[in-house]
């Protein structure tokens, strides 16, 4: 099996918005999963991309997801990547990806994601629906669809690969206290 390379992937957090979260499934600790794994990858200097679903509508993402994405793009198709996010993505050719609703955006991103030929992981804990039922089919019907659904931890260490790496204690600290 494949290992996720920091070298060669980007982040990508799809529609975390103001008005959306309140009524996503367990919408803090989705939020907070996020939060690390952004943290993360910036301090393994990985790019953090965002995506907002029609933001004159739905309003900007959370200001946690928001200051984290170097940036955002405004969408108003449910995949991103009918919007230019193949494009701000450019020839990485592996993408870690988490976001709102996981039935909806971030199933047909990924899916449009998996179109372009890009391995994908998709951080099911970091990615929340307003049912928990929608949340599960969606990582069941992306997970049939070839992409890998994997935790923030997973993700975090295999970035880093060897506990010498120069950011393994602070992406250490991350991930000691649980959210679960």
């Amino acid at each position: 099996m494949h290992v996720i390379s920091a070298s060669n992937s980007v982040l990508v957090l799809v529609d975390y918005q103001q008005r959306l979260m309140p009524a996503i499934h367990r919408g803090e600790q989705v939020i907070a999963e996020a939060v690390r794994l952004a943290e993360a990858a910036r301090a393994l200097g990985l790019r953090v991309l965002g995506t907002e679903q029609n933001p004159a509508g739905l309003g900007p993402n959370v200001e946690a997801i928001r200051q984290r994405c170097e940036r955002t793009l405004a969408k108003t198709h449910f995949d991103a990547c009918e919007d230019g996010l193949l494009d701000a993505i450019g020839d990485v050719g592996e993408v870690v990806i988490a976001g709102c609703e996981a039935h909806v955006c971030l199933l047909q991103t990924t899916l449009g994601l998996l179109r372009a030929g890009r391995r994908i992981w998709v951080v099911g804990p970091a990615c929340g629906s307003r049912s928990s039922v929608d949340h599960g089919l969606a990582m069941g019907r992306l997970q049939g669809a070839g992409a890998v659904v994997v935790s923030p931890e997973m993700v975090a260490f295999e970035w880093l690969q060897d506990c010498q790496h120069a950011a393994f204690k602070p992406v250490l600290q991350m991930f000691k206290p649980r959210i679960d």
